[in-house]
């Protein structure tokens, strides 16, 4: 998109713009036609619990409406490290937000993405990554490094479309709870959370 015309619409517009066109563009890496609502945003802010000290690991922002939220909740920029596939959103990311950290790179191999000071552990690991369109298989593997990087008491927070869990519990290893359905966004969704079983 313009650089100029951009400066002169909606944010949140011009977030859309960007996110379609690049669904268009690539759609087996993106899960959806527009980024999440405000409403599901804050509901996954809210999941991550209480703030602890450390830093929060966001997978797939895309255009950073989570990422927003999370900065809207108190979690200071710096505090957040973003790992985005898309170049064109890290380029976003790291314009909107000031002080984040942004890695390109693939949340599905986080040991060759993340460098070595920035692997954890996490108070918590926020994800907006289409798990569904990922195999089974695939997705309990990150949800297992995801958890593995985290704080005794982190949790990993993931949203999904479907009314199954994107990756059902596993009895003895990782819990799934979710909260209702969040009508606002488009499509409804509804947060899950991940936790290392007691």
């Amino acid at each position: 998109m313009n650089h100029e015309i951009a400066k002169r619409l909606p944010p949140r517009l011009v977030d859309e713009l960007r996110f379609f066109r690049t669904w268009i563009e690539k759609p087996l890496t993106i899960g959806a036609v527009r980024p999440s609502g405000r409403a599901l945003a804050r509901a996954m802010a809210e999941a991550v619990g209480p703030v602890a000290p450390g830093l929060i690991l966001e997978l797939g922002p895309g255009t950073g409406v989570v990422t927003e939220a999370l900065i809207e909740r108190g979690i200071a920029p710096d505090r957040i490290v973003a790992v985005e596939f898309d170049p064109d959103f890290c380029r976003h990311l790291v314009e909107r937000f000031p002080g984040v950290t942004v890695i390109e790179g693939d949340a599905y191999a986080l040991d060759a993405t993340l460098p070595a000071d920035r692997r954890g552990p996490f108070f918590a690991v926020v994800s907006s990554l289409p798990l569904v369109l990922k195999p089974p298989a695939v997705r309990r593997r990150l949800v297992e490094d995801a958890l593995a990087r985290l704080i005794p008491s982190g949790a990993l927070v993931q949203f999904s479309y479907s009314p199954k869990p994107p990756v059902p519990p596993a009895p003895g290893i990782f819990t799934a709870s979710h909260g209702g359905w969040i009508f606002a966004n488009l499509p409804p969704a509804r947060v899950w959370t991940y936790r290392r079983a007691a």
